[in-house]
């Protein structure tokens, strides 16, 4: 990767890592799976950096590649993440600390969103990032109407557990 493309890289995630972060509050349960998640999903975003085109937007690229490794991982029930070397580059991002007390009122919604399936996961927290149902439905491979149908299946899922 050439020093052009890298800066680009590391701007781009410097100015987006919050949203790594909030699929790592969905997909995790604790500071260190958080930290390891997080650099996990930075290393596929690195990898993957070359061939993004820029036919989409930087965040729903970033979004997609994020949830398919918090995913594919967690999916997996494993809490240990493999990791791999690479340059160090990650040194020449400023990663901000996550605070986990701002966050501590949407602690009920986390809980309640933990309990629901991978994909509806996703779809809700870029629901709640105010996503429209087009970006939605682009960054998880389904169709408009097949994203507002499952948003409004989730949010009566969500009421019964909010709501025992």
């Amino acid at each position: 990767m050439d020093s052009v493309m890298e800066k680009s890289f590391v701007q781009q995630l410097q100015e987006n890592q919050n949203l790594i972060h909030k699929i790592c509050r969905l997909y995790t349960n604790g500071e260190d799976a958080h930290k390891d998640l997080f650099q996990e999903i930075t290393i596929q975003l690195w990898k993957a950096y070359p061939k993004f085109r820029g036919d989409s937007k930087f965040t729903t690229w970033a979004y997609r590649v994020g949830l398919n490794t918090a995913i594919t991982l967690y999916r997996k029930k494993s809490r240990t993440v493999n990791t791999i070397e690479f340059d160090n580059t990650l040194h020449k991002i400023n990663q901000e600390e996550y605070n986990y007390e701002e966050e501590e009122h949407l602690r009920l919604l986390y809980q309640a969103v933990q309990q629901l399936n991978d994909i509806d996961k996703a779809l809700v927290f870029m629901y709640l990032e105010d996503k429209d149902y087009s970006e939605i439905a682009e960054t998880l491979g389904i169709s408009e109407v097949n994203a507002r149908v499952k948003m409004n299946r989730i949010k009566g899922k969500l009421k019964k557990i909010l709501n025992p």
